[in-house]
Parts: structure tokens; C-alpha cells; sequence
């Protein structure tokens, strides 16, 4: 299974292919097809966040800790309240929108995902 989560209005559904425009006349890709690169915000500071230091800081605020266990190649947060975990490649450069959707749907009402200004 391909594709892209999309969470929109308290819901989250799976978007097939988004990026083949050819005859399904699909939405996702967006104006023709085009990608455009995604940015993590901050919503209470309306900050965008750049690194990884700064988004350890927002997290930190709201109780989550870095988990040291596991996947050498991964930076891991807990919340010691909840069950969830937290993984993004350690390299920020990496940082994905999946990850970064991951991060929206743990801490809810605090991220978003926006398009980043050209």
C-alpha cells in the first residue's frame, strides 16, 4: 500500500499515489503536479521549526523526554503519560512530512503542517 496520510478535519485518510496526475484526475499533487516542500510550525509561537534543539525545547514543554533506547539511527521522545513514541531520522535534513504528521497527531492542537513560503 502507497500513498500519503492526509489529516484533515479530525480525520485521517489514505491518499493513493498522490503525485500520478495521469487519468485519475487526482487532487493531492497538487497545481499540476507540483511538490512543495512542508515546514512543522509551532502554533502557540507561530514559529517554524528548524532544528532539532528547537523542536526538542517545544516538546520538552509539553513532557515529553528524548528515549534512549533503541535504533542508534533514530531520535526517539516519550511522554512518560502516554504510550506513545516519537521516531525521526537523526539526521534533520530527513525530516519528512510523515514525520512530521506524526508529530501533529501526538501533541495535538500544539504543530501543524503548513507549506513553507517560497
Amino acid at each position: 500500500m502507497s500513498g500519503v496520510w492526509v489529516f484533515k478535519n479530525g480525520v485521517v485518510r489514505l491518499v493513493e499515489n498522490p503525485g500520478n496526475n495521469q487519468g485519475g484526475g487526482g487532487r493531492a499533487g497538487g497545481a499540476g503536479g507540483i511538490r512543495r516542500r512542508k515546514v512543522l510550525v509551532h502554533v502557540p509561537t507561530n514559529e517554524v521549526i528548524c532544528s532539532y534543539d528547537m523542536l526538542e525545547r517545544k516538546l520538552g514543554e509539553l513532557g515529553w523526554e528524548r528515549y534512549g533506547a533503541g535504533d542508534p539511527s533514530l531520535l526517539q521522545f516519550h511522554k512518560r503519560t502516554s504510550v506513545h513514541l516519537i521516531s525521526l531520522p537523526r539526521d534533520f535534513s530527513r525530516l519528512g512530512t510523515v514525520h512530521m504528521y506524526d508529530i501533529v497527531v501526538k501533541t495535538r492542537n500544539v504543530f501543524e503542517v503548513r507549506d513553507a513560503s517560497a
